[in-house]
């Protein structure tokens, strides 16, 4: 006797714990009471009933940014300047990219580093193209606000 009871309480709290964790997962669980052991010997222990409640956006919260802020805003075709900013909500090491407006389409430049364990990133850049070039740094869906470099 004493065995049974101990296992349908383990079976009722087994139940319990994973009848919370699938409802703070954000999954759509319809939860009502259970009977742990339907045997009728000796009093029934039912888990109490969880009403999911919707998952927290807080990923949404914390989304990814990333600034930029060039060294010059006008260079010399082929002259070397530094665009440098921070990245929130990236991994340290996440790799940050710049990208150039071309025709209307943005085009990934192969110009590329990984951000320190504190978001920072610095990047030497190179132009060929003359005229007002519209640039941003982005890594993955996360990209920075277009900054412009002139070259002449």
């Amino acid at each position: 006797m004493i065995v049974s009871k101990r296992n349908r309480l383990r079976l009722a709290a087994v139940a319990t714990l994973s009848t919370l964790a699938l409802g703070l997962a954000g999954t759509a669980l319809a939860a009502g009471p259970t009977t742990a052991d339907p045997a009728p010997t000796g009093p029934s222990v039912t888990a109490p009933s969880v009403t999911p409640q919707p998952a927290t956006p807080q990923a949404a919260a914390t989304q990814a940014t990333i600034t930029a802020k060039p060294s010059v805003t006008t260079v010399q075709a082929w002259e070397l300047f530094r665009v440098t900013g921070t990245t929130t909500g990236l991994k340290a090491g996440t790799t940050v990219t710049l990208q150039q407006k071309q025709n209307g389409a943005w085009v990934t430049l192969p110009a590329s580093v990984p951000t320190t364990s504190s978001g920072a990133y610095s990047l030497g850049v190179k132009l060929g193209i003359t005229g007002l070039n519209e640039l941003r740094i982005v890594s993955g869906d996360t990209a920075s606000p277009v900054f412009t470099v002139t070259v002449r």
